[in-house]
């Protein structure tokens, strides 16, 4: 796996510390859509830091898009479906490709849900954040972290300090 390194300088000692490869399940950027004030909308000012990388395959962009375009998330959101494509086309600049060379599918109880941990697998995700761990209990066969949004957060925050 190829990652990024960078270093941390505490007194005279060189810490390298690797970026978290991260896939933001749906439920992360409907919450972030939602709210400014809670960890979902934290982590995407994170992303937008670099403290991390995000990562997606075209599929999950698509889903991204079906579910934020949804009309009940445009209502609470207060966004319009051309001011979603441009906060869309806005994370596609923090996020790296992952293209899905292998399927591993069925292993989730929700179908719609398969398609982020493909992403996670293919991308050699470190990590999956999402508002819904339950729902991805078989990643730990494949020694995949799950966190929620919050959790990431102050672990990025412990990390930075």
């Amino acid at each position: 796996m190829i990652n990024r390194l960078d270093f941390h300088k505490q007194g005279n000692i060189l810490y390298d510390m690797k970026k978290h490869r991260v896939v933001l399940d749906t439920n992360v950027l409907v919450a972030a859509s939602r709210s400014r004030n809670g960890a979902s909308f934290a982590l995407l000012l994170a992303l937008k830091k670099s403290q991390f990388i995000a990562l997606a395959s075209v599929p999950l962009m698509l889903e991204y898009e079906a579910v934020l375009k949804r009309p009940e998330h445009l209502c609470v959101s207060e966004r319009t479906v051309a001011s979603t494509d441009a906060f869309l086309d806005a994370l596609s600049l923090f996020i790296e490709p992952v293209h899905l060379h292998y399927l591993w599918r069925p292993q989730l109880r929700d179908p719609a849900d398969e398609m982020v941990l493909e992403t996670a697998l293919n991308g050699r995700a470190d990590l999956l954040v999402t508002l819904n761990s339950a729902d991805f209990t078989p990643a730990s066969h494949f020694r995949l972290a799950l966190s929620t949004p919050g959790v990431f957060l102050r672990q990025l925050q412990k990390e930075k300090n």
